[in-house]
């Protein structure tokens, strides 16, 4: 069923949100103090790829850099991103069968508001990251 699910979600809207994280992720990593940040859009864009499937964990190992580089990202793209996931899936869950995609796009809030600090795993393995 996932499968089948994320193969819809491609076509729908996952190769769209795909390109838009890739090309945000491509202009930060032209600094390099962006670069932290070009990964994460990198990692959230290939979730927004395939979100069927796979859920997000904190990893363990994350520090205060983490924490300060949330911040920054919450008040420059965060807000923004998680804004445009919110009014999207709720545009989504309005018919039936968009309702498993606006759900996918509630998922994708809370790594899009603090993406470091993350890891995307398998649904089936969600302590793989612990």
């Amino acid at each position: 069923m996932k499968t089948l699910l994320n193969l819809i979600w491609l076509v729908l809207s996952g190769f769209w949100l795909f390109l838009g994280y890739l090309v945000a992720g491509l202009l930060l990593c032209i600094t390099i103090i962006g670069i932290p940040f070009g990964l994460a859009a990198f990692r959230i864009g290939i979730y927004a790829l395939w979100p069927f499937g796979q859920t997000v964990v904190d990893r363990r190992d994350a520090g205060a850099p983490s924490c300060v580089g949330n911040v920054l990202w919450l008040v420059l793209a965060g807000w923004w991103l998680a804004l445009g996931h919110i009014l999207t899936g709720i545009a989504l869950c309005i018919t039936i069968i968009g309702i498993p995609f606006g759900i996918a796009n509630f998922k994708l809030i809370p790594v899009s508001l603090l993406p470091l600090g993350k890891e995307i795993v398998p649904t089936d393995q969600p302590f793989a990251g612990r």
